[in-house]
């Protein structure tokens, strides 16, 4: 037999309204609710008790892992692997490279953040509002 769940869901004009109702919701003892509004609303985050994300330590060191490997690619393709004196011009120039240092930069970065965030939210599951809109507490 299945489980029955029940809750309250309640529905606001006032973005401020929302926000001081799930302060009063978490003041009240719950701690598992959510808030769904059309837009982000200053301050929601706080009142339903969401912690910061990990998601830009993981995009930081990313783009770090990305210039990294941008300056070894560059180095190891111009100065090790195939070096040509092309105009009296170093071996390693780093300001020819840095188009593609920032290249790969925003590449991991990006790739790797949108991975953090499928981890994050649960790829597999559908958690999705589907164009509604209201509070439940459960």
């Amino acid at each position: 037999m299945a489980k029955k769940t029940g809750g309250v869901v309640g529905i606001w004009l006032d973005d401020h309204a929302c926000v001081a109702a799930a302060h009063k919701i978490r003041q009240a003892g719950y701690k598992k609710f959510d808030a769904i509004t059309p837009f982000p609303v200053h301050g929601m985050e706080e009142a339903v008790g969401i912690k910061r994300s990990w998601i830009p330590w993981v995009t930081f060191f990313a783009g770090l892992t990305g210039l990294s490997c941008g300056l070894a690619l560059t180095y190891w393709t111009s100065a090790v692997d195939w070096p040509i004196n092309v105009g009296g011009k170093p071996f390693f120039s780093g300001p020819a490279f840095v188009p593609i240092m920032f290249e790969l930069t925003i590449l991991f970065a990006a790739l790797c953040s949108v991975g953090a965030l499928f981890a994050a939210c649960g790829f597999a599951e559908d958690r999705s509002a589907r164009h509604r809109s209201g509070s439940y507490v459960p």
